[in-house]
């Protein structure tokens, strides 16, 4: 048994009909870029009434047809922004929760002392959360708040720390796969290969996220050395 295979995302993801929502975060292959990813899935009509939509630091979901918009209280929130040299990427409004414990001067891990997996029994959806580090050696968190038991009795908390390493990168979904109730993912974030095109890379995962059930992604490279920043956009509903 290899413990430190590494996959593409692509061979982590496909034939898999719901992995949920999904954050990458890792280092390109040539050691220049700091990368990172999100999408998300769906199968109710609510949470597939939903697009991407940039901001000023990041980027936030909304509503494709407003009118169709139920319950926004899981669905509608800021996945990604940007704090400081800090990039927070996360499946809920937890993001605004670490942010601002980030401009207090704490830490990601404090910030979620404050928060749990979501009250959507009986699937209780973990919260998945990363944090990108940039200025220095570039180094990346994450974190999965979930159940503990199958009734929700109490919140885990899971906590990962690592130095970007050149071509590697980590995955985390809040799911296995499909199921009733859906089974909450398992064990450590997946070890994945981050190659340098990003345009490689976005289509790696858009194309091998089930046609059914894929929502939005989102893609992001930044240079380690400028700044600069690099990204893509896809929306099932355009």
């Amino acid at each position: 048994m290899n413990i430190y295979e590494v996959k593409t995302m692509g061979e982590r993801i496909a034939g898999n009909p719901y992995v949920g929502r999904g954050i990458v975060i890792g280092r390109s292959q040539d050691g220049a870029k700091a990368v990172f990813a999100y999408f998300i899935m769906g199968r109710s009509a609510n949470s597939r009434n939903r697009v991407f939509v940039p901001t000023e630091d990041g980027i936030r979901t909304e509503a494709f047809d407003p009118a169709k918009l139920a319950d926004p209280s899981l669905i509608i929130y800021s996945p990604v922004r940007r704090c400081g040299r800090n990039i927070v990427v996360t499946n809920g409004d937890q993001t605004d929760t670490i942010c601002e414990e980030l401009s207090r001067g704490g830490d990601m891990e404090s910030a979620l002392e404050s928060r749990t997996f979501e009250p959507d029994g009986p699937n209780f959806t973990p919260r998945i959360s990363g944090q990108l580090i940039l200025g220095g050696i570039f180094r990346y968190r994450m974190s999965i708040l979930k159940s503990m038991d199958a009734y929700g009795t109490e919140c885990t908390r899971q906590y990962f720390r690592y130095t970007g390493l050149p071509g590697l990168g980590h995955f985390i979904h809040t799911y296995v796969t499909d199921g009733n109730p859906i089974p909450t993912f398992q064990g450590e974030p997946e070890r994945v290969s981050i190659p340098d095109d990003i345009d490689a890379f976005t289509a790696d995962i858009w194309d091998n996220l089930d046609p059914d059930n894929r929502i939005s992604l989102y893609v992001c490279y930044t240079d380690l050395t400028s700044g600069m920043q690099e990204t893509r956009l896809i929306n099932k509903n355009q």
